[in-house]
């Protein structure tokens, strides 16, 4: 073979240098376009993979990206440290299945229809995952899904039967069956996502892959190690834990979700139904319990496996059986609030575990570098601020929810960034940091401008927000609403009329309604002009909130 690269002209120079020099052009236009065909070769089989990891009812307050006075999440920082982070993430509607209804179809919850969690999805319905297949990716779906349906547009999914068990959990398989699995939830999801990365990553087919963990959805179940772990931590409590709701409409006076008088003692406080009856009537205030609430999850696990959870419970339990009854009401709340941190956070410890696991493994193996990691949740969760659990409202801890994305040599790490965004746009910024242009109907607002440091191609500046299972469990009422950087201004209906106005900057705590305040007049003006006009957008309207009230009486649900 002739070596061009060293071949010596100056021998032949007076008789070949037209031949050499025809030669070496030719030679030379030849190097020249080999790397560049080569590298479009390879760009062409390097779109990027997604990883889109979603926790069940993670406060942004338990990340310590966010804040680290309850718990450390160093595996779930490594997003933040290397990707954006972003501090002002919503949600749609802040309830599990319409958020992920949402963030399947890009949708509203009004125009996709799963406004609850009571009535079916609409399964005939595009939803991101069945895009990217059509164009070309490898998908997979591994945990919670929680629509009463398998989903579309996967090759392989393994999902839990609606809410799922912690331990020892079924799941169903891409073929229809129910298998059981050995184990804690977080850890099987974790090991079957990684071993589909393990057998279909390996080639150059681009892969979407939906990691979606139970944890930390109630009844709050740590793994035994996790449980003993936390249950010896005190946690600092909410600076909002005894609010009275003095300054706040008939909503946050009539829920039920407050940790004293709604926390389950057996299915939330892990308190065995024979201490309860052990006691006599000794236990106030009375709460309610769910059948088989304490029994139903921890009879799922084997002798060997209860024998790692029954010194904590027992100790849990002695406790409890003597000192509740001479407790104050104080006293009380202050001890559940640990429980329920203990059992929670020790959740959630378990999940920044797994998701190390996982970012080990795209780090080990090379696929980190063109793999766009999304973290999220399904939408916020109260964490004893207000006194209470669970979600549902417009109000911060409910309506906001983490949201970290790590996209290698395009986001800068470290950044933090702080415009509305919503769970609405999901499905269009994977859409289209792959390539792939989305459906006209989809509502969001692709976050790639802000995610490549654009902001100036950003124009949202508020974001739209409607909530409708009531009457049913915690009896949060009806209400939509317009959140911006400054101000929230939400609207209570159905079988009250109120309004709410909050000042975002100066009462970070939600805890006063300057909805009649004289200094705000002109702010209720332009927020009442401004959230008609989203409602026009979004395609919501008083007739469609009439439209799932009619649909609730037809069901027999309200009268």
């Amino acid at each position: 073979m002739i070596n061009f690269l060293t071949f010596n002209t100056n021998e032949t120079h007076q008789t070949t240098t037209p031949i050499m020099k025809n030669l070496l052009l030719a030679v030379t236009g030849i190097l020249f376009l080999l790397p560049i065909t080569t590298e479009a070769q390879k760009s062409k089989k390097k779109k990027p993979n997604i990883i889109f990891i979603m926790s069940d009812d993670h406060a942004y307050q338990a990340i310590s990206a966010y804040d680290d006075k309850l718990i450390q999440t160093p595996n779930i920082d490594r997003l933040a440290k290397e990707g954006m982070l972003f501090t002002n993430a919503s949600v749609t509607n802040s309830i599990c299945a319409p958020s992920r209804a949402t963030i399947l179809t890009g949708k509203h919850t009004h125009i996709n229809g799963k406004v609850d969690n009571y009535f079916p999805f609409d399964t005939t319905q595009v939803t991101f995952p069945q895009i990217f297949k059509e164009n070309g990716y490898k998908t997979a779906m591994f945990g919670k899904l929680h629509f009463g349906n398998n989903p579309k547009g996967v090759d392989e999914f393994m999902i839990l039967p609606g809410q799922g068990n912690y331990i020892n959990p079924d799941f169903i398989v891409t073929n229809g069956d129910t298998i059981t699995k050995q184990g804690y939830v977080t850890d099987i999801i974790t090991d079957v996502s990684l071993d589909w990365l393990k057998k279909e990553a390996a080639d150059d087919e681009p892969f979407m892959m939906m990691y979606l963990h139970k944890a930390p959805h109630r009844p709050w179940w740590p793994r035994a190690d996790k449980f003993k772990e936390f249950t010896k931590k005190t946690f600092p409590e909410p600076e909002t834990l005894f609010d009275d709701y003095k300054n706040r409409g008939s909503a946050a006076k009539t829920a039920e979700m407050n940790l004293l008088t709604h926390m389950m003692y057996s299915h939330d406080s892990k308190i065995r139904p024979e201490t309860l009856a052990k006691m006599e009537g000794k236990v106030f205030p009375v709460v309610e319990e769910y059948p088989n609430g304490f029994y139903g999850p921890y009879n799922r696990a084997t002798v060997e496996q209860k024998a790692l959870y029954d010194p904590v419970l027992d100790s849990i339990n002695d406790f409890f059986y003597e000192n509740w009854p001479k407790m104050t009401d104080t006293e009380k709340m202050k001890w559940k609030y640990q429980r329920y941190m203990q059992d929670y956070l020790g959740s959630i410890s378990s999940v920044d575990d797994n998701v190390g696991r996982l970012l080990d493994y795209l780090d080990e193996s090379g696929l980190a570098e063109n793999t766009i990691v999304i973290y999220t949740s399904d939408q916020g969760f109260y964490l004893g601020e207000h006194g209470w659990f669970d979600k549902r409202f417009i109000y911060d801890e409910s309506f906001k929810t983490p949201l970290l994305i790590r996209w290698p040599n395009v986001v800068k790490p470290g950044s933090v960034e702080n415009e509305m965004v919503q769970n609405l746009d999901f499905a269009q910024t994977m859409l289209e940091a792959v390539g792939i242009t989305p459906p006209n109907d989809m509502q969001g607002e692709s976050l790639i401008p802000l995610l490549k440091g654009n902001k100036k191609d950003w124009t949202r500046d508020a974001v739209y927000y409607q909530y409708y299972e009531y009457p049913s469990v915690h009896m949060v009422k009806r209400h939509y609403g317009i959140v911006n950087k400054e101000f929230k201004l939400v609207h209570f209906y159905y079988d009250v009329d109120e309004w709410e106005l909050y000042d975002r900057l100066n009462d970070p705590n939600e805890m006063n309604n300057v909805y009649n305040d004289p200094a705000y007049a002109n702010t209720v003006k332009k927020l009442k002009k401004d959230l008609i006009a989203l409602r026009i957008k979004y395609k919501d309207s008083p007739e469609q909130d009439q439209k799932y009230i009619d649909k609730y009486k037809s069901a027999g649900m309200i009268k």
